[in-house]
C-alpha cells in the first residue's frame, strides 16, 4: 500500500484544494438552519416581507456559493483521482510487461486483466470520494452539534446521546457488511472466471455439447452471488430503518423538549426547527460516511491488491549489458557457437522434478537444428531459454559465447526472431504487424520475408495488400495464414538465430516442405531452431535434437540418429512409412 502513496506527490495541491472546498460548502450549510431560523422568528412573526425576502436572498447566495465551493471541490478531487489512476494504469501495464514468463504463469493472465481494469477503477473512484467526502462528514455531524449548543444546551444534550447511538448502528452494520461484501468480490471475480473461460472455449464447449453442462454451472455461480448480495442488502437495509427510527425518535424528543421551552420562553419556534434540521444533517452525512467507508474498504483492498503486484519482482534481472560488450564483440568467429548449452538444468516455479535436466549442445552459425520429443519433453520450454524467457536453474545458456543474462534484453532479443505455437497478431494494418521486429522496414524487405514464408498468395488475396486490416488476434484469418505470417514477421528483422517453435502446424505437408526450402535457401548465415512434432520438418536438419522426459537423449542427424537413438525411430515409425524413413 505504501508505494502507492507516491502518485499523491504529484497531486498535492488538487488534494488539499479538494476536501478544502468541500468543507467550505459545508460550512455555508451549518449556517442554513440559523437563517431559516431568523425567517421564522423574526420575518414571518413580525410579517415583514422585506426581511423574509432579504434571508431568502441569504439562503440563496448561501447556496449558489456551496454549488460552486462543491463544483471546484469536485473539479480538484476528479482531477487527482483520474492523474492517479491515469499513472497508476499505466506503471502497473510497464511492471507488467516487465515480469517474465515465470511470474506470469504464477499469477496468472486473468488476474493481471482484472488488476488492470476493476481494481485500478475502484481505487480512483475511492480516491475521488475521499477528498470530497472523508473530511465534510465528521466536520458536518460536529458542527451540527456544535451549533447546537450555540442555541440552547439542553437541547444539545440530545445530540449528545443520539450521534453515538446512531454511529454504534451505523458502523455496527458497516463493519458486520465489509466482511460480507469481500465475500461478494470474490464470488464475483468467479462469475468472471467462468465467463472468461466459457468465451475463450466456445468454440471446445460446442464440440462437446457442454452447453446445458456450462450454463447449469454459471447458474450456480450466479446463484451463489445473487444469495451473497441479497443477504448483504438485507444487513445493510437494516441501516436506514433503524436509524431513522433513532433519529425520529430523537426528534420527537428534541420537539418535545423544544416546546415546553418555546412555552417557557427560553427558546423561539425558529431555533426548534434549526435544531430539527441539524439533526436530519446529522443522520445524512453518518449515512453518507458508513457508505463513504464501505466504497473505501472496497478500495483499499483493491489498492493492496495492486500492491501485491508491484511487489512482483521479474526473476529475469536485467543487466546493462556492459560484460557483453566487454568481453565479447557483436558478430565473433565463426568458431564460437552461436548458441550453447553447458549442462543446463531448468524447473518451472513450484516444479518438483526438472523441466529438463543436463541439457548439453552447441549450434553453430548457419546450422539448422531441429528438436524433436514426444508431449511435455521439453521442446518448448528449451527454446524459450535461448531469448531468456525463463533462466536456467543450473548451468548457463550462452549465445555468441556470452551468457545470457550478461546481456541487457534489448540486446539479447534484438539477434532473435520467435515464432511462438500460438500465432499472435495485433490489430492494425498487415504492414504495421510485419515491421514490429524492424520499424523501418521497406515493402521489398517485408516482400522478401512473406515470400520466404510462403505468404505471398495469402496477401495477394487481399483486396488492399499490405494494407490489409488485420482485427484482434488475427480472428478474420485462419490458422494457416496466422503462422506464415509470423514467421515472416520474424524474418523481416534478419535475425542471427530464429526459433520456430512448432510454428507450421496448421500447414499442410507440400507448403511446409516448401517453407523449410525457402528458410534453408535463404537465411544462410542464421542458426535456426525447429520445434516440430513431425520427423519430416526435422530429419533434413543439420543436427537433431531428440528429447525425452526433459533430457537430451539422441543429438545428430538423421541417419545416425536412427541407428543410435530408440525414441527417434519409434517417433519416425509411428508417423513414416519404412521407405520415407529410409529417404
Amino acid at each position: 500500500m505504501r508505494n502507492l502513496m507516491k502518485y499523491f506527490k504529484d497531486y498535492k495541491l488538487e488534494s488539499i484544494l479538494g476536501p478544502l472546498f468541500k468543507l467550505l460548502e459545508a460550512s455555508f450549510e451549518l449556517f442554513v438552519p440559523l437563517v431559516m431560523a431568523q425567517i421564522i422568528d423574526v420575518g414571518i412573526k413580525n410579517r415583514d416581507m422585506g426581511y423574509i425576502l432579504g434571508r431568502g436572498g441569504i439562503l440563496v447566495l448561501l447556496g449558489v456559493v456551496g454549488l460552486a465551493c462543491s463544483l471546484t471541490a469536485q473539479y480538484f478531487s476528479a482531477k487527482a483521482a483520474v492523474g492517479i489512476g491515469t499513472r497508476l494504469r499505466n506503471d502497473l501495464f510497464r511492471h507488467i510487461n516487465s515480469l517474465s514468463y515465470k511470474e506470469i504463469d504464477i499469477v496468472g493472465t486473468s488476474t493481471l486483466v482484472t488488476r488492470m481494469t476493476s481494481d485500478v477503477n475502484q481505487v480512483q473512484a475511492g480516491i475521488n470520494l475521499t477528498l470530497r467526502l472523508f473530511l465534510r462528514s465528521p466536520f458536518i455531524v460536529f458542527g451540527a452539534m456544535v451549533m447546537a449548543f450555540t442555541i440552547n444546551v439542553k437541547a444539545a444534550l440530545i445530540f449528545v446521546a443520539a450521534i453515538p447511538l446512531l454511529s454504534v448502528v451505523v458502523f455496527g452494520v458497516m463493519f458486520i457488511s465489509m466482511p460480507l461484501y469481500k465475500k461478494v468480490q470474490r464470488q464475483l471475480d468467479q462469475v468472471l472466471l467462468t465467463t472468461r473461460e466459457n468465451l475463450l472455449g466456445a468454440r471446445v464447449v460446442r464440440a462437446f455439447n457442454r452447453q446445458e453442462d456450462e450454463i447449469d454451472k454459471f447458474g450456480q455461480e450466479n446463484d451463489m452471488l445473487v444469495r451473497l448480495q441479497v443477504f448483504v442488502g438485507k444487513i445493510s437495509a437494516l441501516m436506514n430503518p433503524v436509524t431513522y427510527v433513532i433519529i425520529n425518535g430523537a426528534i420527537i424528543v428534541l420537539v418535545w423538549t423544544g416546546a415546553w421551552q418555546v412555552e417557557e420562553g427560553i427558546i423561539t419556534q425558529g431555533e426548534v426547527v434549526a435544531l430539527v434540521n441539524y439533526m436530519s444533517q446529522i443522520l445524512v452525512e453518518l449515512v453518507k460516511l458508513a457508505n463513504l467507508i464501505i466504497n473505501i474498504s472496497k478500495a483499499l483492498a483493491c489498492a493492496n491488491r495492486i500492491s501485491g503486484i508491484f511487489a512482483q519482482e521479474s526473476s529475469i534481472v536485467e543487466r546493462d549489458g556492459q560484460a557483453w560488450r566487454d568481453g565479447a564483440e557483436s558478430d565473433p568467429a565463426a568458431s564460437v557457437p552461436r548458441v550453447e548449452f553447458r549442462d543446463m538444468d531448468f524447473y518451472y516455479a513450484g516444479a518438483k522434478e526438472p523441466s529438463l535436466s543436463k541439457i548439453s549442445f552447441a549450434a553453430m552459425r548457419g546450422q539448422t537444428i531441429g528438436i524433436i520429443g514426444g508431449t511435455g519433453s521439453g521442446k518448448s520450454s528449451l527454446v524459450n531459454l535461448i531469448p531468456r524467457f525463463y533462466d536456467a536453474t543450473k548451468g548457463a545458456v550462452l549465445v555468441d559465447g556470452v551468457d545470457v543474462r550478461d546481456y541487457a534484453l534489448k540486446e539479447l532479443r534484438g539477434k532473435i526472431g520467435v515464432v511462438p505455437q500460438k500465432a499472435a497478431l495485433f490489430k492494425g494494418s498487415l504492414r504495421d504487424n510485419m515491421k514490429w521486429g524492424k520499424k523501418d522496414a521497406t515493402d521489398e524487405e517485408i516482400y522478401k520475408a512473406i515470400d520466404t514464408a510462403q505468404a505471398r498468395e495469402v496477401v495477394e488475396s487481399k483486396e488492399k495488400g499490405l494494407d490489409f486490416m488485420i482485427q484482434q488476434g488475427g480472428r478474420n484469418l485462419s490458422g494457416g495464414q496466422k503462422q506464415r505470417l509470423t514467421i515472416a514477421r520474424a524474418l523481416v528483422r534478419r535475425p542471427k538465430i530464429l526459433i520456430l517453435d512448432d510454428s507450421a502446424s496448421a500447414l499442410d505437408f507440400a507448403t511446409d516442405a516448401a517453407l523449410r526450402k525457402a528458410i534453408r535457401e535463404n537465411t544462410k548465415d542464421m542458426t535456426v531452431f525447429m520445434v516440430s512434432q513431425r520427423a519430416t520438418t526435422i530429419k533434413n536438419a543439420d543436427r537433431i535434437l531428440v528429447l525425452d522426459d526433459g533430457k537430451l537423449v539422441g543429438i545428430g542427424t538423421h541417419r545416425e540418429l536412427l541407428e543410435s537413438c530408440e525414441v527417434y525411430r519409434e517417433i519416425c515409425l509411428s508417423q513414416l512409412s519404412k521407405e520415407e524413413v529410409a529417404q
